[in-house]
């Protein structure tokens, strides 16, 4: 069996390219094979910021012959559709075989395929994936059609086995396929040839190449950190910046230089930011001051000074980098320690959030206004959480957020610090933008959970109040994520709130003009009428009587306040919920008998709940009371529906005929007690414990009863107590969702 190796050598390929790109021509290729009939035993990928590789071992030769049998029309169908078919299967009539089928004699073509060599068909399936290739970027060059990332250069495709290698005869657009390959543009520019992939990977490696992107970066990390821990330091970890800079080099080369004193004072994100953005620079710190110190660059050359040309070039264009950031830097701390930030915020009332939802200065003053309704919530004060909304954007003015937007957030804790407010309210300008993905730390400090909460409802009931929900898997505005870091917040906090309250009194915040403070402050108070009542309408007539001239638009809102906007809000926080929580292991169908009870808006409680019964249904009590209230729930479903009529009356025990009968009203009438108790003390565990009480009972009842008995008073008596079992079980969750 053949080796295939494959090589398309071009310019340089951007280092964000390369891994889709061996990805993609393994794929093209093993697919284009297989779909032939032409088998292998394995195949690898390789990048380099020049060439793409692949190689396939234990191909087959040559492809299998296929003989296919295809079912035509009847005999005495219309002579067109005979010669569709024919045309179809490249046969004619003599060669067709007429078989009796149910509905007739039937015309059937065995038709047969012969193999091919490998060459032909990988010559074929190459020259198709060089032409289709799904680069996200492509160029012409020179005066040919044929599309690449850069010119192509070269092709090297050979078959190897045993007896030798044979280059696979083909020519895209005057590119022949050859065996020949170049190591190092400058250190090992000369073409070589090659006999098969070990041949090639070693070849490449004394011409000053490393073949595997996963080595370089090995290589490059190894170097890097031996380097750093010569001199007490160590380096910055960055696995993102590591894969890109080892897809920019063929032959990795260490080099550490020193970060001018000028800038050693600047804040240890901004000299990393800076250095990895504009040069790939990686950071080095000295651990026992956390403070960034030297920066570790990779060279693709060796060079006889050992570097120290290639370091001062590299120092000279960090030096005018880092002048900038510093020049950015003493500027926004001017505004922060002498304006307090003032400028930054009255700009913010120039920046479009949204055409649709204002400006970042109305969005922010929503989001104070929200903060100090969930401060007491989460045990902060909210005059303290209202300042941490107000200032926790302002940084998105300052000169340093403009060059580098990844910083928002941390500078703005430093600018608090320097404006003087409290490690509290600095602390919160950093972290409200938390979390940012599953993975991401979650804010705990309350002042920080009340900003950050806030911040994501405020953007959730915005682009809901504007009807911009996701679609599909489509999510533009990241609200699936807004989503996701409020369930977090939440559930690491273990805080209990009304989510459908805070969604509501925000989407009302959306109506009214941010800039009216008579509207604002009228809002605040038909908001507190609305939580100290729970209703919208009745609970504002008060408030609408007391203003003086027309009430303004909103009003009108609020009285005929239609809930689809929020529950449709609060089943995506459910859906969202659903998705975290079968991560965690919890079955969606016990996430949705969860979700049927009252205060499914407390995610909190909601999660609690959920546990509890997922934990029940493992045991064996609990799959089969679950068994024995589905029993019981057919049963009555079933005589509900012929009968006309819901037996929802109490039970009566003086119409128990046998002891097991008797032995389920003892047990129902001792463990709707304990249930009713459990779940009003949220202890939802008890009540499941209290349920699994009901097992025996139920089982022995089905065993010895008839309910469907030819006696009605006895008949009903029991499907009155069949419809007491539903209730019951239903106390904890709702078991009609299980599933099995």
């Amino acid at each position: 069996m053949p080796d295939l190796l494959i090589e398309l050598f071009s310019e340089e390929i951007p280092a964000r390219m390369q891994a889709r790109a061996g990805a993609d021509l393994k794929k093209l290729v093993t697919d284009g094979l297989v779909e032939t009939g032409l088998t292998y035993a394995s195949a690898q990928a390789f990048t380099t910021p020049r060439r793409l590789a692949l190689t396939v071992e234990g191909l087959l030769a040559t492809s299998p012959t296929l003989t296919e049998e295809r079912k035509g029309p009847r005999t005495d169908a219309p002579e067109k559709a005979l010669e569709g078919f024919l045309r179809s299967t490249g046969l004619t009539k003599d060669q067709l075989e007429a078989r009796d089928d149910k509905k007739g004699q039937v015309w059937f073509a065995r038709i047969t395929k012969e193999g091919r060599p490998a060459a032909e068909i990988v010559a074929e399936v190459l020259e198709s994936t060089i032409r289709n290739f799904p680069w996200p970027k492509s160029m012409r060059w020179g005066a040919g059609a044929l599309r690449w990332v850069r010119p192509l250069h070269s092709i090297l495709c050979i078959l190897s086995d045993e007896a030798g290698a044979d280059v696979v005869p083909l020519d895209v657009d005057g590119i022949a396929a050859g065996n020949t390959t170049r190591g190092h543009r400058f250190l090992a520019p000369e073409p070589f040839a090659v006999t098969g992939f070990e041949d090639y990977a070693a070849k490449l490696k004394r011409a000053n190449v490393v073949l595997d992107p996963a080595e370089r970066a090995e290589t490059i990390w190894h170097d890097a950190t031996n380097m750093a821990f010569a001199q007490g330091l160590e380096v910055v970890e960055d696995k993102g910046l590591l894969a890109e800079v080892s897809g920019l080099v063929e032959w990795p080369v260490v080099l550490m230089g020193d970060i001018a004193n000028d800038f050693l004072g600047l804040p240890p994100e901004v000299l990393k930011t800076s250095m990895k953005e504009h040069q790939k620079f990686f950071s080095v710190r000295n651990p026992r001051t956390t403070r960034i110190e030297k920066f570790v660059t990779v060279a693709n050359m060796v060079t006889a000074d050992d570097g120290a040309t290639i370091l001062a070039g590299n120092q000279k264009v960090l030096f005018a980098r880092l002048s900038d950031a510093k020049f950015f830097w003493e500027n926004d701390l001017r505004v922060a320690q002498k304006e307090q930030m003032t400028p930054w915020l009255e700009s913010l009332d120039h920046v479009t959030f949204h055409n649709k939802l204002g400006s970042q200065k109305a969005r922010i003053d929503r989001i104070a206004a929200l903060a100090r309704e969930i401060a007491p919530l989460v045990g902060a004060d909210p005059d303290a959480a209202a300042m941490a909304a107000q200032v926790a954007k302002a940084d998105l003015s300052s000169e340093m957020v403009y060059e580098f937007p990844e910083l928002q957030g941390i500078m703005g804790r430093y600018y608090a610090e320097a404006a003087g407010l409290s490690a509290e309210i600095a602390a919160a300008a950093e972290e409200h933008y938390s979390p940012l993905g599953p993975s991401d730390d979650v804010p705990t400090a309350p002042i920080s959970v009340a900003v950050a909460l806030a911040d994501k409802l405020d953007t959730l009931t915005g682009f809901w109040a504007i009807d911009e929900k996701p679609t599909g898997s489509k999510d533009p505005f990241a609200l699936r994520r807004a989503a996701l870091g409020v369930i977090r917040l939440l559930l690491v906090n273990n805080l209990r709130l009304s989510l459908d309250r805070l969604n509501d009194a925000q989407l009302l915040r959306h109506k009214i003009d941010p800039g009216n403070h008579h509207e604002a402050a009228l809002l605040d108070a038909v908001l507190c009428e609305i939580a100290r009542h729970g209703v919208f309408g009745a609970a504002v007539h008060g408030i609408i009587d007391k203003i003086e001239g027309d009430a303004p638009e909103w009003i009108e809102h609020v009285v005929n306040h239609d809930p689809d906007l929020s529950d449709n809000l609060l089943s995506f926080f459910h859906d969202r919920l659903k998705v975290h929580l079968r991560d965690e292991g919890v079955r969606h169908d016990v996430i949705d008998a969860c979700l049927s009870m009252p205060g499914n808006d407390d995610l909190v409680l909601l999660v609690k709940r959920a546990e509890a019964l997922a934990e029940f249904l493992k045991t064996e009590d609990g799959e089969n009371l679950l068994q024995g209230f589905k029993r019981a729930n057919n049963i009555l479903t079933q005589a509900e529906e012929a009968d006309g009529v819901s037996y929802e009356y109490g039970p009566d025990r003086k119409f128990a005929e046998t002891d097991e009968e008797k032995a389920l009203f003892d047990a129902l009438d001792s463990a709707e007690g304990a249930i009713s108790s459990a779940i009003e003390a949220e202890d939802f565990a008890s009540a499941m414990a209290s349920m699994a009480s009901l097992r025996a009972p139920i089982d022995a009842f089905f065993e010895a009863v008839q309910v469907n008995t030819e006696n009605s008073i006895v008949r009903r008596n029991r499907l009155n107590l069949l419809h007491r079992i539903r209730e019951t079980c239903l106390k904890a969750a709702d078991l009609t969702r299980i599933e099995g």
